[in-house]
């Protein structure tokens, strides 16, 4: 674990909240010089805890149609291991964006994109369940996003119906 003082911790909240901002907006924000923040951003690179800068995309607003399917693995833990070898042996296909170990009643959960129900469910049957030490699997499709980390995808808008009385 990696004891973080309070500029790196300040850096990574603004850095989540959008990862475009320079070192230079980073600065004033923080009332602290460019040199001081691209030192502390480079230390946290270099020690793994910023592991990338990514985009939030809203796909349905893009024609490129994918299926995301959220799979709760049960699985039978490997001697001396656990649940790091067959977590590993998962994480490594290209299908899976994210494998969490849970409590529960299931022990992975396992996201992955595909471009069809098919793909995804070929995925599952011949890849997954094949796993020796998998026990069971339960497939959940994801029908729409409405928010993702933080991100609301859509506005509300307000309710425009006419309201009924008795």
């Amino acid at each position: 674990m990696i004891e973080l003082n309070d500029l790196k911790l300040k850096v990574l909240n603004l850095l989540k909240e959008d990862a475009r901002r320079t070192p230079a907006l980073l600065a004033t924000l923080l009332g602290t010089s460019e040199e001081e923040i691209k030192k502390a951003v480079s230390e946290l690179e270099k020690d793994n805890v910023i592991v990338k800068y990514a985009t939030v995309v809203n796909w349905e607003k893009v024609d490129d149609e994918k299926v995301t399917a959220l799979i709760e693995v049960q699985i039978s833990p490997e001697r001396g291991r656990g649940f790091e070898g067959i977590a590993e042996r998962i994480y490594l296909y290209p299908q899976v964006k994210s494998v969490y170990l849970m409590s529960g009643a299931y022990d992975l959960l396992v996201e992955i994109e595909g471009r069809n129900l098919r793909e995804v469910a070929n995925f599952v049957s011949e890849r997954l369940s094949t796993i020796d030490s998998v026990l069971s699997t339960k497939t959940n499709f994801i029908l729409k996003k409405y928010k993702q980390d933080g991100i609301i995808f859509e506005p509300h808008q307000e309710d425009k119906r006419l309201p009924i009385s008795p």
